[in-house]
């Protein structure tokens, strides 16, 4: 009996440890409906570049080929825009209302640290991918995604549950192929930001969210 409340008792000890080391309040289901935003977002921008095909056969059809495509890429960075900002916005909400189950904090320190060091990769990533675009090397752009991506969940899960680690690795392994394969960007984005995120966070629902 002695024995039991010994490990009750170190098991709350750990639990209160944790809650103070580290951001538990992700949610699981966040991570499942960024995955669909993603994969919706993947068919739309799919069926643009189907019904838009550039064909240069003069210097007229040259120049509405490279309006086209101007105008194509710009739509493209909306898709990913819009596929951004309601995955931020639905983590949000559905962290704070984790966060208020479980009695934590939503903004506090280990928050506030978990965010510093996910969006230092990002930041360094983002300023590659311009760079580029600058450059014309816009092949590399998911690559470049999905590997920055991948380090800054790799260096976010020292915060925060440890299995967001191996979702951090799956992705840089997918962005190095991505890299080998340039021509097949948009599935790998599907892959990465869709299909990876939903088997994720269909298991963080089923290990923590229940």
């Amino acid at each position: 009996m002695e024995e039991k409340d010994l490990q009750n008792e170190l098991a709350s000890i750990r639990s209160i440890m944790e809650r103070s080391s580290k951001f538990i309040s992700l949610s699981g289901l966040s991570g499942i409906l960024a995955g669909v935003y993603a994969l919706v977002g993947a068919g739309v921008a799919y069926i643009i570049i189907q019904n838009n095909p550039t064909i240069v056969t003069n210097r007229i059809s040259l120049f509405v080929a490279t309006y086209n495509i101007f105008t194509i890429f710009l739509t493209l960075l909306l898709i990913a825009a819009v596929v951004l900002i309601a995955s931020i916005i639905t983590a949000i909400i559905l962290s704070k209302r984790q966060a208020k189950r479980k009695k934590q904090l939503f903004w506090g320190k280990v928050s506030q640290t978990l965010l510093f060091h996910m969006s230092a990769p990002l930041l360094v990533g983002g300023i590659l991918i311009i760079l580029f675009l600058y450059k014309g090397n816009g092949e590399y752009v998911v690559s470049t995604m999905l590997i920055f991506y991948g380090l800054a969940l790799l260096s976010a899960s020292n915060f925060t549950f440890s299995d967001v680690k191996y979702l951090g690795i799956l992705e840089i392994i997918l962005g190095l192929i991505a890299a080998c394969l340039p021509g097949y960007g948009l599935l790998f984005w599907a892959i990465g930001f869709g299909v990876l995120h939903i088997i994720y966070g269909s298991m963080m629902y089923l290990k923590y969210d229940k």
